[in-house]
């Protein structure tokens, strides 16, 4: 199993670090630096500035939102980092959310997986140079009766085949993720309910495309915290659970809500999202279960986190990405370190 690091959204409050953070990861010999975007910093931007300061280590976009880009765009945008960083991007893409792509972007939230699929294939076919023209439901290149002619990506990338991901969560979505993509982007992930909530789902994808699960990347990211007090850590990261289980997304269409919900959390997924649209936030994040937080994230000493590491391996997981949490560079990078060691007393490097 290798590990990655996730810097998140750039603008939440710890720019200066996360460069330092990412060079440190490049040194420890992690595998991948990915970077988020959202409605504030666009990911491209970070992962060419961090590429450019780093030597070896991969960096990924987890994700693109496709309701932000045409997917010729997105083509242009992976060829480009993908030979600016001599062969080191990882292209992750995602629908993001109905409140995102509707109000941010003016995109109709329909159809995600048909979308998605449609996306895929049209990226696809762009980076491999092919002279592009698609009909398709949601897109349709050239447009007909008009001008436009069949064009070809000018730009080599550094590789042949760039590595897609996608973000999933839905069942039919990882469905569709293990049938068409080279690996997953998972959140809010517990090792215990990895295979019914995921692994599955994404094994019967790759059996409808004629594949296993060999070479397929599962990746899901876990904030990682350091220390003895266990309860301590876990109430650090309830507003972080709160916005996602409660918040994130309308009262209908919160995939993670859903997730938890099918983690067997039913009845504590309701009152969470009931608490947090109804503004109270604090009684939200008091309501989430211990169990909840300590399963879905990496916390305590050392040889616990190596436990733990174990059974996400176990589970199925080949890329564990961590999001080392600290109030300072010196916590979050003494994090970096603690997964590596974590990594080497689980004897999975």
């Amino acid at each position: 199993m290798r590990l990655g690091i996730n810097l998140g959204y750039w603008g939440a409050g710890m720019d200066g670090d996360n460069l330092a953070v990412a060079q440190e990861a490049d040194r420890l010999g992690y595998d991948v630096c990915w970077a988020a975007e959202a409605y504030g910093s666009d990911a491209p931007t970070v992962l060419s500035w961090v590429a450019a300061q780093t030597e070896r280590i991969d960096v990924g976009s987890a994700i693109l939102q496709i309701p932000a880009r045409q997917p010729a765009m997105t083509a242009m945008t992976a060829a480009t980092l993908d030979s600016l960083s001599g062969g080191r991007f990882r292209l992750g893409l995602g629908v993001s959310g109905p409140q995102v792509s509707e109000g941010w972007y003016g995109v109709k939230f329909d159809k995600p997986l048909a979308r998605t699929r449609e996306y895929v294939e049209i990226v696809r076919r762009a980076m491999s140079r092919e002279r592009l023209s698609h009909q398709g439901e949601h897109w349709t290149l050239p447009l007909p009766d008009g001008p436009g002619k069949p064009l070809r990506l000018t730009v080599h990338p550094t590789r042949e085949h760039i590595p897609l991901y996608i973000a999933a969560i839905g069942p039919k979505n990882l469905e569709q993720t293990g049938e068409i993509a080279d690996g997953a982007l998972l959140i809010f992930s517990a090792a215990e309910h990895l295979e019914s909530t995921a692994i599955s789902h994404l094994r019967a994808g790759r059996e409808k495309a004629g594949k296993t699960m060999e070479g397929f990347d599962v990746c899901p990211t876990l904030p990682l915290a350091v220390g003895e007090d266990i309860d301590a850590l876990a109430d650090a990261f309830r507003p972080y659970t709160a916005l996602y289980v409660g918040g994130m997304g309308s009262r209908k269409q919160n995939f993670y809500n859903r997730l938890a919900r099918r983690m067997g959390y039913e009845k504590e997924a309701a009152e969470i999202q009931d608490k947090y649209l109804a503004g109270d936030k604090a009684g939200a994040a008091a309501a989430i279960p211990a169990r909840l937080i300590d399963s879905t994230t990496l916390l305590g000493p050392v040889e616990r986190i190596a436990d733990r590491m174990q059974a996400y391996a176990a589970a199925g997981v080949t890329t564990l990405t961590l999001a080392p949490a600290g109030l300072t560079l010196q916590d979050r990078i003494a994090a970096l370190r603690a997964g590596v060691e974590a990594l080497d007393r689980a004897q999975l490097a």
